[in-house]
């Protein structure tokens, strides 16, 4: 039974609770429609009545109660703040920039996308976590201390992971930190921190997207010049433009994959991990950097920065993670500066 003319399904309590929460009316219109029926089945459809409005009533309040436990925003003395976005269960905080309005998701950061590891001696990675986008698992229990948002989470294989945010004077500070509880080691493992950049910092053709070289900065897709000329969108999307850093730079520098992504590699290796995206207006720089990784790259549909450092975990130990996001207003050569002062302090 649903609404009138409706039998009774198999599980009626759910589509009673659906009626309640998306029907406009519905409590009116199953009373109206009980007085039509026969004692015994309205005496079931009172109950169910009476079922589903305690189950809507609960399921509202712990939808409040969970947005009641996420800590506060983060502010600095600039006016920076850094928050939990509450439209994901799953890990995903908010950049706001000064004098914008907390709902403001110019700079949303997935904490992390994913995280993905290769036990010793095998050849496949495993993904020990995937990010799904809103009411897609269960939050986790986030705190605060100090000008820090962190929270654990156990992952597959006994692997126990803290990952904490902190507000800095220029940004955001992510840290990962992996505990290996278990007999197995991982020759490799990393958290994908994942800032997707909208608005002002929106970059699709990647006109505003720098990285550094041995002879100073350049555009990261400089070497396809005609994504801002003669290239359709349709084109040009979907893609990755990477640099290498560490890792070797693959002969095969532009490449067509099966899963329709086309994926460019520059020709020079870049000598900071380091990838940075200025607004439309170029007033403000959002920068990301880490101390050691194989290669920086964006998604220029989501104009993402990754520098993802990778590390190994032996059985028993414990290891760290870092990377750090730079919003201001700065020049390229101020922030090159910030990164050289603070590279080394990353783990």
């Amino acid at each position: 039974m649903s609404l009138p003319g409706i039998e009774v399904p198999a599980c009626p309590i759910v589509q009673v609770e659906k009626d309640l929460a998306y029907t406009p009316g519905g409590v009116s219109a199953w009373i109206a429609h009980l007085e039509t029926m026969p004692r015994g089945r309205a005496n079931l459809g009172l109950a169910l009545l009476l079922f589903a409005i305690a189950a809507v009533s609960m399921g509202s309040l712990a939808r409040l109660s969970g947005r009641r436990q996420l800590p506060p925003a983060i502010q600095n003395k600039d006016g920076l703040r850094l928050l939990v976005a509450d439209e994901n269960s799953q890990p995903t905080l908010r950049i706001v920039l000064p004098e914008h309005a907390d709902s403001d998701r110019t700079i949303t950061v997935l904490f992390p996308e994913h995280v993905t590891a290769r036990k010793h001696s095998e050849t496949e990675s495993e993904h020990l976590y995937v990010f799904r986008p809103g009411a897609s698992g269960q939050r986790p229990p986030w705190r605060q201390t100090g000008q820090s948002l962190e929270y654990e989470k156990d992952l597959p294989h006994e692997i126990h992971m803290l990952a904490q945010a902190t507000l800095e004077r220029d940004g955001v500070r992510f840290r990962y930190e992996f505990a290996n509880r278990s007999t197995v080691g991982y020759d490799m493992i990393y958290a994908v921190t994942d800032p997707r950049l909208t608005s002002i910092f929106h970059d699709v053709r990647l006109e505003r997207t720098y990285v550094h070289h041995r002879d100073g900065f350049d555009l990261l897709a400089s070497e396809t010049p005609e994504r801002l000329t003669i290239m359709p969108l349709n084109q040009w999307l979907p893609a990755r433009y990477l640099a290498s850093f560490t890792w070797a730079v693959p002969s095969e520098r532009v490449e067509h994959r099966e899963d329709g992504i086309t994926y460019y590699t520059k020709s020079r290796a870049v000598d900071e991990p380091l990838i940075a995206t200025f607004s439309t207006d170029r007033k403000w720089v959002v920068a990301s950097f880490t101390r050691e990784t194989g290669n920086v790259w964006s998604n220029p549909e989501l104009t993402c920065q990754h520098v993802d450092p990778q590390t190994s975990l032996p059985p028993g130990q414990s290891r760290t993670l870092e990377v750090k996001i730079l919003i201001v207003r700065a020049s390229l050569d101020q922030v090159l500066q910030k990164v050289i002062e603070q590279r080394s302090t990353l783990r």
